[in-house]
């Protein structure tokens, strides 16, 4: 007896010492960089140029009307006038209607080029929320530190970022070593179908392959994240499938004092609490999985240790993300009913009701086994179940080891100093998938600040950016075509 008490001891001691073990050589990711290379901007110009990009209302709809077209017309117009200098020295083709390619060419063909994006379109404002908004939506308002309006976030700040950092680095007499491609969509928020998609066709037709693609997405959050004291800078480095699902039901209907047991609505009602009763598993890997690595040693001992261990911890870090809908998403495959359609008239048993879900499937799984785990869990026959045509697998998970994400790395070092950086999987979707085939380097950063209240103001009310935010975006995006001449 005494023999095993002792054996068990020294296992517990064991086990004791490899979680002490790990926990201690659990370091840091930080790079020191050297101070990024002065960037002298004319704030008020630069400011005014972005007020007027916000009031070009390039709203995005699946059918482009001949007012929208203008709209995006007049927007390329402006972007002309606006930036003399990169019209001169680069060129510039309209692809897929109103998307636009710039190739700004390299003194050395050696280099593969890079490709830094963004798009021009937004997505409309509902009138009802109008009176909402602090300022107008599409005034392009300077006040209080911010710049206010549609697409200041998401993502016309990127395009007219981009172009005042070329602008400036030909000011300065600067010529790149490696080309560079900027791609601003006109369709992203439907897809990028007519954008995106043909401007990646015509490059892989000229035989181009790429270093790496920079896209918005994820951003610096502060005050977000649990347990850290810093602001974290997120390098997307996957972002999830996305699938859109019908579900239909037929029934006779008939007069309302005479209900069935099984309604058109009572189905359809069955069918989402038994879906919203099963959810997708989680699992712990991947890209969230990076991230935490990243962010673990920065963290105070306790949780440094629980992520040190995920050997042992992975049960319990699934929970506490699960309890949040913001880090559940980049645990699981989800599922969300977004539009319900039943019912003419309160006396009137419908004869049909429909409803659609949202599906954004996680990195590993794919689009057909997110159709049998619906069809699974609902188990109804009665329950009709149709795909919607847009639909897109899961992206590959870009390398963190790459000198790509590397100089990424360093670049928001340089710019954010005071940020934590890691890699992230984005549960939303961007244009950048289109490109997969160039490059195996695929990433999703725009160094914007986020604090707790301003994730909703994406596609939301009171869409803003900061006036610090803005001048950074121009600053990172100057200093990473400079480090990328090698």
């Amino acid at each position: 007896m005494k023999k095993a008490s002792l054996a068990l001891l020294g296992v517990f001691c064991i086990f004791l010492g490899v979680i002490a073990v790990r926990t201690l050589s659990f370091t840091s990711h930080h790079l020191n960089t050297p101070p990024a290379q002065e960037t002298r901007l004319d704030r008020d110009a630069m400011l005014q140029r972005l007020s007027e990009a916000i009031r070009y209302r390039t709203i995005t709809n699946q059918v482009t009307t001949d007012s929208g077209s203008r709209e995006f017309q007049r927007f390329h117009t402006f972007l002309t006038k606006s930036f003399p200098r990169v019209h001169k020295f680069l060129s510039k083709e309209t692809i897929g209607g109103h998307s636009l390619l710039y190739s700004w060419k390299g003194k050395d063909e050696r280099l593969k080029p890079v490709l830094l994006m963004a798009h021009m379109d937004v997505v409309p404002v509902d009138p009802a929320t109008e009176s909402s908004w602090r300022h107008q939506p599409f005034s392009g308002q300077v006040a209080d530190g911010y710049i206010w309006g549609r697409g200041t976030m998401d993502d016309k700040g990127s395009v007219l970022a981009i172009l005042e950092a070329a602008e400036d680095l030909l000011a300065s007499g600067f010529e790149p070593q490696r080309t560079f491609y900027f791609t601003f969509g006109h369709d992203e928020e439907v897809g990028g179908n007519n954008g995106a998609a043909n401007i990646a066709a015509a490059l892989r037709s000229r035989g181009v392959q790429l270093e790496f693609v920079l896209d918005e997405g994820l951003n610096i959050l502060d005050g977000i994240i649990s347990g850290l004291s810093s602001p974290v800078a997120l390098i997307g480095i996957a972002e999830k499938g996305y699938l859109t699902l019908r579900l239909t039901i037929e029934t006779p209907g008939g007069h309302s004092s005479m209900p069935p047991v099984d309604t058109a609505i009572g189905v359809m009602s069955r069918a989402l609490h038994k879906l919203n009763a099963s959810p997708f598993s989680p699992r712990l890997d991947g890209s969230t999985r990076r991230m935490l690595e990243f962010i673990g040693p920065e963290m105070a001992w306790s949780k440094r240790l629980v992520l040190a261990n995920l050997w042992l911890f992975d049960p319990l870090v699934r929970r506490q993300l699960a309890a949040s809908p913001l880090t559940n998403a980049t645990i699981r495959t989800t599922v969300a009913p977004t539009i319900i359609h039943a019912g003419v008239q309160e006396n009137v048993l419908p004869t049909r009701a429909a409803a659609v879900l949202n599906v954004r499937i996680l990195p590993g799984e794919t689009i057909a086994g997110a159709i049998e785990h619906v069809r699974k869990a609902i188990d109804d026959p009665k329950v009709q179940l149709t795909p919607l045509p847009v639909r897109m697998e899961p992206s590959s998970v870009s390398d963190i080891e790459s000198p790509s994400f590397t100089l990424l790395h360093q670049t928001i070092r340089q710019t954010a100093p005071e940020a934590i950086v890691a890699p992230a999987l984005l549960v939303a979707a961007t244009d950048s998938r289109h490109y997969s085939a160039l490059t195996k380097n695929v990433y999703r950063f725009l160094p914007i600040t986020l604090g707790p209240e301003d994730a909703k103001r994406y596609h939301g009310i009171d869409e803003r950016i900061s006036i610090k935010d803005y001048e950074r975006c121009v600053r990172f995006y100057a200093q990473l075509i400079r480090n990328s001449q090698q």
